[in-house]
C-alpha cells in the first residue's frame, strides 16, 4: 500500500504541475486526489521541494524511456526524429497540458535548486537524444549537432505552449509542418 500511494501522489503531482506549474502543487489538493490525509504527504515527502523534485525526475525518467522506445520503433534515425514532437503533442491531446519541464521553467526564480537541476535534466535528455539522431541521420556533423537539436527542442517546446494558449491541438500540428517544411525538422 505504501508504494501504492508513493506513485498515486506522484501522478497526481505531475498532473497538478502540467496543468499549473509547481506553484500548482499543493499537499492539500493532492491529497484530496489521492483520497489521503495531507499529512499522509509528508510521510512520502517532507517537503514541497522533495516531492517537486521527484516529480520532475520522474518525468524526465518517463520521458527518456518514451524517446528509446521511438528509437526503437523508428525505421531509421530520419524516422524516429519525425515522430520526436509527437511526445509533445500527447500532452496537449491531455486536456491541453503542457510539458511539465516547460511550465517549471517558466517558474525559474521561484524552483528550489534540486527542482530546477531536475527541469534542466529534462532539456538535456532531450537535447542529447536529438543531438545523437539528427549526426546518425546525417543532417549535420557532430559539432552542428548539439545547436541544431537545441532548437529542434526549443521550437517544439514552443509550438506546444502557443497551441496551449488557443486551447487548439491544430495550431502544434500547423507549426510542427511548418518546421518541416522550414528545415528544423525534417521532412
Amino acid at each position: 500500500m505504501k508504494e501504492n500511494a508513493r506513485e498515486a501522489i506522484l501522478l497526481a503531482a505531475r498532473e497538478a504541475a502540467m496543468a499549473y506549474g509547481y506553484g500548482g502543487i499543493n499537499f492539500r489538493d493532492l491529497a484530496e486526489t489521492v483520497g489521503i490525509k495531507a499529512a499522509s504527504i509528508n510521510y512520502y515527502f517532507p517537503n514541497k521541494a522533495s516531492l517537486g523534485e521527484a516529480v520532475a525526475k520522474r518525468y524526465w525518467e518517463d520521458i527518456s524511456a518514451d524517446l528509446d522506445a521511438i528509437s526503437a520503433e523508428a525505421r531509421d534515425p530520419i524516422d524516429a526524429l519525425r515522430r520526436y514532437p509527437s511526445i509533445f503533442r500527447a500532452s496537449l491531446e491531455r486536456d491541453n497540458r503542457i510539458c511539465l519541464s516547460s511550465f517549471m521553467a517558466t517558474e525559474h526564480a521561484e524552483l528550489p535548486e534540486a527542482v530546477l537541476k531536475e527541469v534542466q535534466t529534462f532539456a538535456d535528455v532531450n537535447v542529447a537524444w536529438l543531438s545523437r539522431h539528427l549526426t546518425a541521420a546525417g543532417i549535420v556533423g557532430p559539432d552542428e549537432s548539439e545547436p541544431r537539436a537545441r532548437a529542434i527542442y526549443a521550437a517544439v517546446a514552443g509550438a506546444q505552449i502557443i497551441a496551449r494558449s488557443r486551447s487548439d491541438i491544430s495550431v502544434f500540428d500547423g507549426l510542427i509542418e511548418s518546421y518541416r517544411a522550414a528545415g528544423p525538422l525534417p521532412r
